[in-house]
């Protein structure tokens, strides 16, 4: 199916509302408890419960105004359905604090099995937004998969030895711009492996 247009704005908000949202409430209540049905929640874990459904519910209208959702869209909302669930079900924060690795991983481990059959996976999720020859899409993938497994093990080494602000922090603005840093300095691969589009003569 064919992805509709919609206003750019609007589909940033839409991917990245949930996660600001998360972070706002999170610094509004980290400092308060609340009793819900004779059991004691902090603000993590609320501000944990309001994110799950809100990322649910972005992704139901993205796909609803564009008509398509990407499968990293997919993986990453079941995991935070899931990991996030049970942070909210046992009143754990460590599960949801645990679902960046377990993504990571997810798309790591998927990226490494690509590869290790010699095909790259990453070209069939984003070859129309960025058309590039077959060697570098395999060096792009390779570079990703390390990458990728490299945020897993840094995600752990932060929730484990940091602080709970510490960790949200680095959730909300260091995942993210490490991400971008990332995509940012591969230029030369997408100079250097690009296909260039037939323009014919007029």
């Amino acid at each position: 199916m064919t992805e509709k247009k919609i206003n750019p704005m609007l589909k940033m908000a839409l991917e990245l509302g949930p996660i600001v949202v998360f972070f706002i409430a999170y610094l509004r209540i980290r400092d308060q408890s609340f009793d819900i049905a004779g059991t004691s929640y902090d603000g993590f874990i609320v501000a944990t419960a309001g994110f799950v459904p809100l990322l649910a519910l972005t992704t139901f209208i993205l796909w609803r105004l564009t008509g398509k959702v990407s499968k990293m869209q997919i993986a990453t909302l079941i995991l935070v359905v899931v990991f996030g669930g049970l942070s909210v079900w046992l009143n754990d924060e460590r599960f949801f604090k645990m679902k960046p690795t377990m993504i990571y991983l997810l798309f790591g481990g998927a990226l490494g099995i690509g590869l290790w059959r010699r095909q790259s996976y990453l070209k069939f999720v984003m070859e129309e937004m960025m058309p590039l020859r077959e060697e570098g899409w395999m060096l792009l993938t390779k570079r990703l998969t390390f990458f990728f497994l490299g945020l897993a093990v840094l995600n752990e080494i932060i929730w484990r030895t940091q602080t709970t602000d510490t960790w949200v922090y680095f959730k909300t603005f260091g995942l993210t711009a490490a991400v971008f840093i990332f995509f940012m300095t591969q230029g030369k691969i997408f100079q250097d492996y690009a296909i260039e589009e037939d323009n014919p003569k007029s």
